[in-house]
Order: structure tokens, then sequence, then C-alpha cells
């Protein structure tokens, strides 16, 4: 099976014309972000990664983007109305996206660390075929909600997906990426997963001081450091036992 002839529904995101901000704000001095507002970002077709430590601005991007693509800031699909407590920065404001032109695609936002409210919002639906998830294990849960609601040809932003799924679990989730790239699926994932990011035919691109670049998975600081850790934990540990 081959991927899909289909155009990426997402070509670019950028600074919106006449957008102003506040330069010093927390959000737009993060150097990822920066790279963003001052240079765009063009989005490739397939599955990327965002990769980097905590604070490098992968979940301020994704959650951006599901808001300036009109999804649930907190999960969702565009008609999503669920809110808990405003955390994200006001980026989706400043920003446009650059669409392909055409009719409109499947989205869906699937944010880790809001994922309960999401349910709940979902039990609450009339006639809603979601009213199980809650009773289901954390990680079956979030695996369930993926295969129902990412699914064919469309838009998909992830934010850590891999929080709460076992090795085997994860293994399912990485098949279900593929699943979506042969569809012609475009896919958005941050993550800390070496295992997700190792996806063949994935774009990796690492956050960090420098801004955004683009690597391979061997040249992934993340994946380097899982297999000096596996190598000989005891090294890493002395330093924090």
């Amino acid at each position: 099976m081959t991927r899909s002839s289909s155009p990426p529904p997402i070509r670019r995101i950028e600074l919106a014309p006449g957008a102003t901000f506040e330069r010093n704000a927390w959000w737009a001095k993060i150097p990822a972000v920066a790279a963003v507002l001052e240079h765009g970002l063009n989005l490739p077709a397939g599955v990327t990664f965002l990769v980097g430590e905590n604070g490098s601005g992968k979940s301020t991007l994704v959650e951006a983007l599901a808001g300036v693509h009109g999804l649930n800031p907190e999960g969702g699909s565009r008609g999503a109305m669920h809110s808990t407590r405003v955390t994200e920065s006001p980026l989706a404001d400043v920003l446009r996206v650059i669409r392909t032109p055409g009719k409109q695609v499947n989205s869906y936002f699937l944010r880790a660390e809001t994922m309960h409210g999401l349910y709940t919002y979902l039990e609450d639906l009339p006639c809603s075929p979601d009213r199980d998830l809650h009773d289901r294990s954390h990680g079956e849960g979030f695996l369930t909600m993926l295969e129902r609601k990412f699914r064919g040809y469309g838009f998909y932003l992830m934010d850590e997906p891999e929080a709460p799924l076992s090795f085997t679990s994860t293994l399912r989730l990485v098949a279900h990426l593929d699943t979506l790239r042969l569809a012609g699926a475009q896919v958005l994932v941050a993550t800390h997963s070496p295992l997700l990011t190792a996806l063949p035919g994935a774009t990796i691109l690492e956050l960090g001081e420098h801004g955004i670049r683009r690597t391979g998975w061997e040249d992934l600081e993340l994946t380097n450091r899982w297999k000096l850790f596996l190598t000989a934990p005891e090294s890493f540990l002395r330093h924090v036992l």
C-alpha cells in the first residue's frame, strides 16, 4: 500500500498580516516560537514530530495551530465546546494558516493533559457513541479515542499522546499513525517518545535554543540520551541519587 496522492490540508503557518504582539512576552521569546513568528513554518505531508525539552515550545505551537485552525484548544473537533481553565498562549491570535484549496477536511486535536474534560464533554452529548471512555483504563481510553476520531484523510494534532501508554500500546499508536499517513492524512505530534519518532518516513523537527531544525531519528538528542541510559543507567543515576 502506498501513500495517498492527496495534497496535505495545511501548507504553512506564519505571522498574520498586520498582527501585533508583545515581543517580550514569555511565549514570544521561546526560540522555536520566535522562529515561526519571524520566518513561518512549512508543514510537510504525512506525520511530523515536534521534539524537544520541556519549555522548548512543542505544546505552545501545537495548541496555537489547533486554535488558528478552529479546533478546541483543549482538545476535540471544530464543534467541541468544553473548557476548564485557559492556559494557552495568545499565539493563535497572531498566526494564520495557509491551506491547500479544496473542501474542508476532517480535523481533531488530542491534548493529553485535558483528556478527562474532553471525555466528560463527549459523554454528555446526546446520543454520544463515546460514553464508555471513562470506563476504560487511561491508556485504552486514549487508543479508543484515537481510533474513533483520527480516521482517513484529514489534519490531526496530538500533544504527548504517549503519556498514558505502555510500550505495547505505543506500538499500536505507531501503527495507527502509519495508517493515517497511508491514507494521506497530515499529522503533527508533540512528543518525548523515541519509540514514536522511529516511525519510518516521518519528519522530525527538533526544538531548542537553536529554534527549529529538521533532523533524523539517529541524530536526535532524545534518541541518543535514551540509548546511553539503557546501556548504562547507573552512570546517569549516580548524578541524581
